[in-house]
């Protein structure tokens, strides 16, 4: 049923497993063995098919049922599953795989839980404490959370504008795991936590709004890959930023035509309170700064326009770095999360221009 070896790739590869998790929890199942582990995957060696395998079963079973009074029932699920590799000397191979794999899945369970949670619970606060959580139960992991007078006397004025229509006082979340073997400089990950995003006074369209709980999941990711990257004890050193908050639309709230002063000293003309994801990111890319950074990447639902452009297929990566936007796509494709270059082209830059700021926020829909 697995189609024809030469067609057999890493889509058909995890539909097969998926399927078969599926079915096994769903039958009641307690354990199986799956022997799909030794089925040939072009250009996949044996750790890529284990380490696949343990995600996408994991990934079957996720269920997020913490608001519910009574979980749903279910017949009694999967509880031990195991792998077959073609050869005894691919165990070690196999069991360092399996390892990487429920590590990867573990933190992409944490960036779906904060994701799934509702905006009245997962606000900016929640997302802090969860931090010190983490920190405690990882003590590589080094936590500072900024509170509003402390981000104000940053002078983050870009982050600050976005918050200042809500009452959920914001955070700015600093995360540090320094254990590169040579002190080598880190990798800054930074990650958009709009915990709610009505649109402020530039509002969005109700249908759908309830999907804006999701704004932060580029700071869920970022949680996410701290948690797997602590679990697996990586030899890296890597910072992640979390500024989060909410935007909301008040009589305090940010208006259209309003200028503020961003950490690095521009100033910038708000066309559209709804476009304060990147308002919230410009002044987490300057703390970055700091780091003197080998890289720095930030992860945002920053806009529905790269849903226009390249479906739920692929995420848009956006560098003016050819090799690390290489890099990055490199993963994606063997994480079967894939992401696609975007131009970032001086031209674009000129559809920013401001007649009384430094800069715009908005550059028009085209």
């Amino acid at each position: 049923g697995l189609g024809k070896e030469r067609d057999f790739r890493d889509k058909e590869f995890r539909s097969a497993v998926r399927s078969a998790v599926k079915l096994l929890n769903e039958t009641g199942s307690y354990e199986a063995v799956i022997y799909l582990t030794e089925e040939k995957v072009k250009r996949r060696e044996v750790g890529w098919r284990v380490e696949h395998a343990v995600l996408v079963a994991m990934e079957s079973v996720y269920r997020f049922e913490q608001m519910k009074s009574q979980p749903t029932e279910v017949r009694r699920p999967l509880r031990k599953l195991t792998l077959s590799v073609p050869q005894r000397s691919d165990l070690g191979t196999g069991e360092k795989a399996a390892a990487r794999g429920l590590a990867i899945a573990h933190g992409t369970d944490l960036a779906r839980d904060l994701g799934n949670l509702p905006g009245n619970v997962c606000t900016p606060k929640y997302l802090g404490e969860r931090a010190l959580e983490l920190a405690r139960e990882f003590p590589d992991l080094k936590v500072q959370v900024l509170e509003p007078a402390e981000i104000e006397a940053l002078g983050m004025g870009s982050f600050l504008s976005v918050t200042r229509g809500s009452d959920e006082p914001p955070r700015f979340i600093v995360m540090e795991y320094m254990n590169s073997p040579r002190k080598a400089k880190p990798y800054v990950l930074v990650g958009k936590g709009i915990t709610f995003d009505t649109g402020g006074i530039s509002i969005k369209p109700a249908p759908d709004m309830d999907h804006m709980k999701f704004d932060m999941c580029g700071a869920a990711s970022v949680f996410g890959t701290m948690r797997t990257m602590l679990e697996l004890k990586a030899p890296v050193s890597i910072v992640g930023l979390v500024p989060t908050c909410e935007n909301m639309p008040s009589g305090r709230a940010t208006k259209p035509g309003d200028i503020v002063k961003s950490m690095s000293g521009q100033t910038i003309e708000i066309l559209n309170t709804d476009a304060e994801g990147r308002l919230i990111l410009a002044d987490a890319l300057t703390y970055a700064e700091r780091y003197e950074p080998e890289a720095v990447i930030d992860i945002a639902t920053l806009t529905g326009a790269m849903v226009i452009a390249l479906g739920h297929v692929a995420a848009g990566v956006f560098s003016n770095n050819d090799a690390l936007a290489r890099a990055l796509c490199a993963a994606g494709d063997e994480a079967y999360d894939r992401a696609w270059p975007m131009p970032l082209w001086d031209d674009y830059h000129d559809g920013l221009a401001s007649n009384f700021a430094d800069v715009a926020n908005d550059a028009g829909r085209a």
